[in-house]
């Protein structure tokens, strides 16, 4: 098990490293002087000044160059300061955040990472919960209606589901409002007295003692978790029933139960351990999916997360902001496919990972 994620670590530089180069040559598509009137904040933006910025990061170069570049960044020749370079953490400026592409991303990070944690438990509890109780009931009662959950769910535009829930809660009854606080409690949040801890508003208000906020911030989450919960639970569920049915199957389920093992016991010790498996990898794919900011669902509520921002950034074209995201995501995306990894050998004893 060490030697594995020993290895599976050495190789995590050389995927993310890949990444990079697919990157990069997504940015070669622009010329040197689009590239370059990226970098500048100033509009309009003049030939001098863009002329300036391709010697300075060095754009009119042999790619190779470029590359090496914009990975560790160059040499300014006025003050010999090091500018620019993605290992760095320097990923260009932000025109729609009008700010650094990595404050952009680090700002609106936890507001999603916020929605993501209180997401998880029911998108992972319950859709694996209702996937199990399927598939031991299976062709019952609770079955049918499972699977019709479940189609219904896995057929549902998320845009179309969320303004439907953003309709009946929000505009029909005022319940849950969209963004992330009301204005009294952004006046609270931004207040001297109240300590940011976390920079996560429920984790916070309840640090500081605020219980009021705490209540507003999760009222204005509440409607976010549902859409994302539903459509989440209906593809876990399907994976679960199905996984769980071909377990059951097993011969040595059937040997478990001839020999009188109790059925609770039968499904809690060997059948959904085993069933688990495949679910592992829909889990951990779907938490990334969370963290990196699901895009539609927090651009319909009008959540300031890291979803909207990059939506706001694609339809204003804003190249550096879109692919400092995907720089994130596919770093993200690769954790996750490591700890999936692990996280069968936990699962299922009887795999050995060399």
């Amino acid at each position: 098990m060490t030697a594995y994620i020993l290895r599976r670590l050495v190789q995590l530089p050389i995927t993310v490293f890949g990444v990079t180069i697919l990157i990069f040559l997504m940015l070669q598509v622009l010329s040197p002087s689009e590239r370059a009137a990226l970098y500048i904040k100033d509009i309009p933006k003049n030939e001098a000044q863009i002329d300036r910025v391709i010697k300075r990061y060095g754009l009119d170069k042999p790619i190779y160059v470029q590359y090496v570049n914009w990975l560790i960044g160059t040499v300014d020749q006025d003050t010999g300061s090091r500018v620019g370079g993605v290992l760095r953490a320097d990923l260009g400026y932000s025109r729609t955040g009008r700010e650094p592409v990595i404050d952009l991303l680090l700002r609106r990070l936890p507001a999603t990472a916020e929605l993501a944690i209180w997401s998880f438990i029911p998108i992972l509890g319950i859709g694996i919960w209702l996937g199990i109780i399927a598939a031991i009931n299976h062709n019952k009662l609770i079955d049918q209606l499972a699977r019709v959950f479940s189609i219904v769910g896995y057929s549902f535009p998320t845009f179309v589901f969320g303004l439907l829930v953003l309709m009946l809660f929000y505009a029909k009854t005022g319940w849950f409002p969209p963004g992330r606080l009301s204005d009294w409690a952004v006046q609270i949040v931004g207040s001297p007295g109240f300590v940011q801890y976390t920079n996560l508003n429920t984790f916070d208000a309840l640090l500081n003692g605020r219980f009021d906020v705490f209540l507003d911030a999760l009222r204005h989450m509440l409607l976010p978790i549902i859409t994302l919960s539903y459509l989440s639970w209906a593809l876990l569920l399907r994976v679960t029933r199905s996984s769980m049915l071909e377990t059951l199957g097993q011969d040595y389920i059937r040997t478990a139960r001839a020999k009188g093992v109790e059925e609770k016991k039968v499904i809690n010790d060997h059948a959904r351990p085993n069933a688990l498996i495949p679910v592992a990898t829909i889990s951990g794919l779907t938490v990334v999916g969370l963290l990196n900011g699901v895009v539609i669902t927090e651009t319909v509520f009008n959540y300031p997360g890291l979803g909207s921002a990059v939506a706001a950034a694609a339809v204003s074209l804003d190249v550096l902001t879109v692919l400092g995201f995907v720089l994130f995501n596919a770093t993200l995306l690769i954790l996750a496919n490591l700890v999936v990894d692990v996280l069968y050998a936990f699962l299922d004893p009887r795999v050995r990972l060399r």
